[in-house]
């Protein structure tokens, strides 16, 4: 790197004044500023590219790690799970050979055979019928067919 202390800066100074002349010294003074400023962006705008690329290796990383033990999590469970299913398979074969003493045996579950799509009311039929309650619905035609008045009896009025 290029040393540059107070002497040489005040050198640099004086020949610019002397070469470039007073009238333009401000000018140019702008000009090397901004185009420093934009070389420190374009430095920093590469330096959090370079940091992105270095944190998306690491979670890279990271996930290949924890996908790795999540494997063998797996792998752990699906053995253990196998030695259980064998123990409990030799447990349970012999309990149902040998009755073990203490234990109380119940009959298997039977399921009622009912009908369970029939919705049966809480009334009885005889009840039903003997109060005169409806038991069958009709439709909106078969009212009005049992209930119009038929032509030619007599209404009750006198015409």
């Amino acid at each position: 790197m290029i040393d540059l202390g107070i002497s040489k800066i005040a050198l640099i100074g004086a020949v610019a004044l002397i070469v470039i002349g007073p009238e333009k010294l401000p000018r140019l003074a702008r000009t090397i500023g901004t185009l420093l400023g934009k070389a420190q962006r374009y430095v920093a705008d590469v330096k959090q590219e370079v940091n992105r690329s270095m944190e998306l290796d690491e979670l890279k990383k990271m996930k290949e790690s924890m996908e790795g033990a999540a494997r063998d999590v797996e792998n752990s469970i699906q053995t253990n799970a196998s030695d259980f299913e064998k123990s409990w398979a030799e447990t349970t074969g012999t309990a149902s050979s040998e009755e073990l003493p203490g234990m109380i045996s119940f009959p298997e579950y039977k399921h009622p055979k009912k009908n369970w799509r029939l919705k049966t009311g809480a009334t009885p039929q005889w009840y039903k019928a003997r109060s005169g309650v409806r038991t069958k619905a009709l439709s909106g035609a078969a009212r009005v067919a049992r209930y119009r008045p038929r032509p030619g009896a007599s209404s009750g009025r006198n015409g």
